[in-house]
């Protein structure tokens, strides 16, 4: 080999190492985000009812639109997350979970539950199915967002009511994307229409007990931070005072994991 050709590999092996040594937000290209989420948006309102979703619909319908908005997230860098308000970090966050908890069940659908995906209980979680290069160096999971980004990083008990795990006792999904300008809104509206839902949660004044989604016994510690008890966290979003509710019995529903699925999406 010439010396020319060495020199010349040398050059290009020096490049190589000095990309690497990068963080990883200035290695990825950096894509502007809509701090509207419009995109998302119009996809939801075109397939979300009554808080389901139609997957049948959506997995024959065009899947580009979709696809072109998880590329915007996955292409999000470090630098512009910086600037952004620890609101529109959260929305981020939140339209992410959901968005891409939708892209694998399109993946797999026809299915009857989320947990049906993997070999091992909850594998679709742990799954690391979703680039983020800029944000966080590689692909994570799911659960990589809510409990190693949204649960570490805000402190926001709220976010259990607006992530959707594909299933029947998740939250409802909304028909529009969370924002962060609007995002107090949307989290209160979303923890009154989860916790006034008789088929996820009930307040049984005759018995004086509150049976609650199972999702208040995994994130306890969450809501107790919060508030001095699970039921004074809950009152105000089902019309109560803390005192109303104080010395109410606790019970915990079981979790129904199968698919939130429901048609008449828009064609």
């Amino acid at each position: 080999m010439s010396w020319t050709r060495v020199a010349g590999f040398r050059v290009v092996v020096a490049v190589l190492v000095a990309l690497c040594a990068l963080p990883a937000g200035m290695r990825a290209a950096c894509t502007a985000v809509d701090p509207t989420h419009a995109a998302w948006s119009a996809l939801l309102d075109r397939w979300v009812v009554d808080g389901g979703v139609d997957y049948a619909g959506w997995k024959r319908a065009d899947q580009a639109p979709l696809n072109a908005y998880l590329a915007t997230l996955s292409g999000a860098c470090a630098a512009d997350y910086e600037r952004w308000s620890p609101q529109e970090r959260i929305a981020f966050w939140l339209n992410a979970y959901n968005a891409y908890t939708i892209r694998l069940i399109l993946d797999h659908y026809p299915i009857g539950s989320i947990r049906q995906i993997g070999w091992l209980p909850l594998a679709a979680f742990r799954e690391r199915f979703i680039p983020m290069d800029g944000l966080k160096g590689g692909a994570i999971s799911l659960n990589d967002i809510e409990n190693g980004t949204l649960r570490s990083d805000f402190r926001e008990p709220r976010i259990h009511f607006a992530l959707v795990c594909a299933s029947r006792s998740c939250p409802p999904l909304r028909r529009d994307a969370y924002r962060g300008p609007d995002l107090d809104p949307q989290l209160d509206d979303q923890a009154r229409r989860f916790l006034q839902d008789p088929t996820k949660n009930r307040l049984d004044a005759a018995t004086r007990t509150l049976s609650l989604s199972s999702i208040f016994k995994w994130f306890r510690g969450d809501f107790e931070a919060a508030a001095p008890s699970l039921s004074a966290y809950v009152a105000p979003f089902v019309g109560e005072t803390p005192a109303a509710l104080d010395g109410f019995d606790i019970a915990f529903l079981d979790y129904d994991w199968s698919l939130n699925d429901r048609p008449g999406g828009k064609p």
